[in-house]
This record gives structure tokens, sequence and C-alpha cells, in this order.
């Protein structure tokens, strides 16, 4: 008979967690002095794993660790004979400390300078031979158990090194050639290594994550469309990944495990959604799969550059827009000044793109995509997510109410 807490997510957010990570810090020859949970990441009924950050006494000091831990339903993976393994009394749990994840070797690689030059210098990435004091690193991206990117600085150099789980290596790179040798504009590929990194050079322009709040438009709705529609066919000839429609009562379930208020919102929308979409067909268009506007650089009004091209497949063309109308309608904590500008970009953009498919199509799967993200706040643990995943459902549900 399965546990009441069958994928550990009570467990991992409730202070008996601390047991196991005072276990865990104790085993590696430190003192667990003081810890907070920082992230998790929650698969109800399957699995949940969370990072905490916590202050350990070493035997050369203090210092601020990150512990994480995974829970699963069906008992440890393979992966996770990388972790310690201890038993809560219900369950087997992994533990580990930052960066050894279990299903990122290259993680401890790409975290340290020292390493890092290693690595750039045997596979020559800079011009010239670097030492670990001239490089600066910084973490700024990490999905425990899932993938990591590092930003590496070398004077004005920068490169961008992506952790990448075993399984997923070669596919990733099959993904990336097949744009870079079709012409799209993907950053050069400098290096890949045995234990999983992906070193990438810099693309040139703004991040058009940054380029909305310009007071000019960064690009234009037709050049977004333009550069989408010149990926090449070859892309529908890979995996089919599913859109994120797909998955909408399953990101309905995480987000209501963590604001139980929400749960008949969230069942209406998944009703809504599901009917608007059953009798609509796959596609068979080249997709990027995760558009968004932390995907695209632009310069000079223009876009000159694509990022993350992982989940590249066969699919249509209004499941790349609508991921990026539900990332810009969901930008955080943004001031009066910027909040205009980006609902500035949504109103002329919008219009455009309900000409290149069908509008109630691109609302729906928009809703869609803006419930995924819903679950962004309470994983990231940030201090207001409560509120702020009720409004990010308000906004699915504004979405949706258009079409009816």
């Amino acid at each position: 008979m399965r546990p009441v807490d069958a994928d550990g997510s009570v467990l991992l957010t409730s202070p008996d967690v601390g047991a196991l990570l005072e276990a865990a810090v104790q085993h590696s020859g430190g003192k667990l002095l003081s810890w907070a949970l920082d992230h998790i990441d929650a698969n109800p009924s399957q699995s949940t794993t969370a990072t905490y950050s916590a202050l350990v006494e070493w035997s050369y000091g203090r210092r601020e660790e990150l512990l994480g831990v995974s829970a699963r339903a069906s008992g440890p993976v393979d992966t996770d004979s990388s972790a310690e393994i201890f038993a809560d009394g219900q369950r087997e749990v992994a533990v580990w400390i930052y960066p050894n994840d279990p299903d990122l070797p290259g993680l401890a690689r790409a975290a340290y300078a020292e390493s890092m030059a290693g690595i750039c210098n045997v596979h020559r990435v800079f011009d010239t031979m670097v030492s670990p004091q001239q490089l600066e690193l910084e973490m700024i991206g990490y999905r425990p158990r899932r993938r990591a990117v590092v930003r590496v600085r070398f004077g004005t150099q920068t490169i961008y090194v992506k952790v990448l789980r075993a399984r997923l290596f070669d596919d990733v790179i099959t993904r990336h050639l097949v744009l870079a040798n079709a012409g799209v504009p993907v950053a050069p590929i400098l290096a890949t290594t045995d234990d999983h990194l992906l070193v990438l050079a810099e693309l040139p322009g703004r991040p058009l994550a940054k380029a909305v709040f310009d007071p000019t438009d960064p690009c234009t709705a037709e050049n977004l469309i333009e550069v989408l529609d010149s990926m090449p066919s070859r892309v529908c000839e890979l995996p089919r990944r599913p859109p994120w429609s797909d998955s909408i009562a399953h990101y309905a379930r995480m987000v209501a495990q963590a604001v139980p208020s929400l749960e008949r919102r969230l069942e209406w929308l998944v009703e809504q959604i599901d009917q608007g979409l059953r009798r609509i067909p796959p596609g068979n268009e080249p997709t990027h799969g995760d558009f968004h506007e932390g995907q695209v650089h632009v310069m000079g009004g223009r876009v000159c550059g694509v990022l993350d091209t992982d989940t590249l497949g066969p699919g249509r063309r209004a499941d790349d827009l609508a991921c990026l109308i539900a990332h810009l309608s969901t930008i955080q904590r943004m001031n009066a000044d910027q909040e205009a500008r980006v609902h500035h970009l949504i109103r002329r953009w919008v219009p455009v793109f309900d000409e290149r498919v069908d509008p109630v199509e691109l609302r729906l799967r928009a809703a869609a995509v803006i419930v995924s993200l819903a679950t962004g706040p309470f994983r990231g643990q940030e201090p207001d997510w409560e509120r702020e995943t009720a409004v990010m459902v308000g906004s699915a549900e504004a979405l949706v109410r258009q079409v009816l």
C-alpha cells in the first residue's frame, strides 16, 4: 500500500525534512546549522525534488550550501545511486550537496573556475589560454536534476555552458545543428564534453526579455513569424514534442496542489481548453517548442538570434505564438512604465498573429501555457507566490473568456 504522501511533497515542504538534511550533512562530515526551502519541483502522485539553502559548519569553517532531496512514489531510480540514499521510515530518498547533482554529472565541473578554465583551454574556446582567476562565472539558470546554464566571462568575451542530462545530450546537439545548418541564427557550438556540457558562443544583440521595455518596438510581429517560418522542414522529421496544452490537466493539478483554493477555477480552465482544442489535429509545421522573449535576441529592430533549440519538432505555429503571448502576459514585478510597454507590444503583435493562425486556437493555447507557468511562483518559492499564482490563473481565464 502506498504511503499517503506517495510523492514526498508533504515531507519535502515540512520541517520534518530537516532530519534528513541533518543526517546527509553529518554523513559528509559537516554540521547543519540552519536551512530554508529554496526551490521545489513537484509531479503530483509521482515525485518531488526540492533544494534548500543551508548554513553548514565544516572542519575548515562555515559555508553556505545548496542541498537537494528527491523522493519518488516508485522508489529510487538508477541515477539516484550518485546521491546518498536515506530512509525516512516510509520511503527512501536521494540527498546530495550542490553541485553534485545526480542527473547533471557535468555540473561539478561547470560550477568552478578551476575546472572551467581547463575546459576552455583544452577546447580552445577563447583565442588565448586562460587562468581560473581570469574567469567570471555566474549560474543564470538551474533546475535541479534537469538542466543548468552557466555564463562565463573572460574580459570582453562571454560564453554560455549548458549542463545537460546524459539521455538528452545527443538529441539537443542534433536539434541545434538542424537549425544552424539551415542558416537560422543560433549560437555557434564551441565545444562539447563527455560529461554532457554544451559550450556556446554568445549571440549578438540583446535579449528580447530586456528589449520589450525599450521605448521603441524591439522587432515586429511579422519578423517573429518570419524567423519561425524560416525553420527547415527537417525539423518535422524530429520526434514530436506534445504541446503545452496537451498537459493542461497535469499542470492544473500541480497548481491546485500548491493553492487548493484555485482548484475549481483550474478545473473550468481544463474543461474549456480541452473542449476547444479537441478537434484540432497535431500539425506538421516546424516549431521551436518553447518560444518566448527569453529565447530571442534582437538588434536594429529585428530578430538576430534564437536560443534553446532543445524542444524543436513538428507542431502548429499557434503553439509557438501562444507560448510567446503567455510569457509576455505573465511577466512579474514590472513597474508601471514597463507594464505599459509590454501591454503595448501585446496589442501590436496579437492582431498580426491572429492573421497567421486561428485566433481561438491561439488564445486557448496561450491560456494553457499560462497554467503551466503558474507552477513557477511556488516552485521558486517567490515571496508572494500565492498571489502571483492567482494572478496568472486570472490571466488564463481572461484569454479563454475572449473566445467563449
